[in-house]
């Protein structure tokens, strides 16, 4: 599962990186949270970065309690979901991130121990993702979105059993977006190459959502264990 991940890129480095144009940085979030709003590319914009709400809605569902269980999207069988069986097909978008977070229990009855996960090169991030438009009471369209996961690569077992999938070049993000081959388009969503992430312990800060600073981007160092 992925419940938190991050993004404060410059708009030099998106711009470089994904080659869109933007006006201005886009804003920081050192600690996003399902149900708030963050930067998604999706196939019918291509070229604009536009911000969604995190936890997807589908279009037919009768409130926005639905999203409280749509943060992720398991690859396992995701075109036969309800859910996700629409918008796998018509409404593909990459989530823009900078790392995510992962808990991990560092031993019995222990307190879980969080970890940040980055690109090796300190690359941005972009998740395989879907989204979709949901009309709330007021006749607004609500825009959201999901990240799809996989089972992990070898770098990510030793912390979860599961990842988001990562598209680590263009081709890979452009083939997501475009893709019109539903079978092609669910061959890209499996486990990121080995030795491509760096993973290391961050301060239990970053529990609370409350907690938005640039610091909880900063490995500390674990209190040395018993047994």
């Amino acid at each position: 599962m992925c419940g938190r991940y991050s993004f404060a890129g410059s708009k030099d480095k998106v711009e470089r990186q994904l080659g869109i144009k933007l006006e201005a940085d886009p804003s920081a979030n050192y600690n996003i949270a399902p149900t708030q709003q963050s930067y998604v590319i999706t196939d019918d914009q291509p070229e604009v970065l536009q911000q969604f709400r995190w936890g997807l809605i589908p279009y037919w569902a009768q409130n926005a309690k639905a999203s409280k269980n749509l943060i992720n999207a398991r690859a396992e069988g995701i075109a036969s979901k309800p859910s996700f069986r629409i918008p796998v097909r018509k409404r593909r978008c990459l989530v823009v991130a900078d790392g995510f977070y992962e808990w991990r229990k560092t031993g019995r009855g222990m307190a879980s121990t969080p970890y940040r996960i980055v690109m090796h090169d300190g690359a941005l991030l972009l998740f395989a993702g879907l989204w979709d438009v949901w009309q709330n009471e007021e006749g607004e369209d609500v825009h959201s979105f999901a990240i799809i996961t996989t089972r992990p690569n070898a770098e990510m077992t030793a912390v979860h059993n599961r990842m988001p999938v990562v598209l680590p070049n263009r081709e890979l993000q452009s083939r997501w977006l475009k893709e019109k081959d539903l079978l092609e388009a669910i061959r890209l969503l499996k486990p990121l190459d080995d030795d491509m992430l760096k993973i290391f312990p961050v301060s239990t800060e970053v529990n609370s959502v409350q907690t938005n600073t640039p610091e909880l981007y900063d490995a500390v160092e674990l209190p040395p264990t018993l047994f």
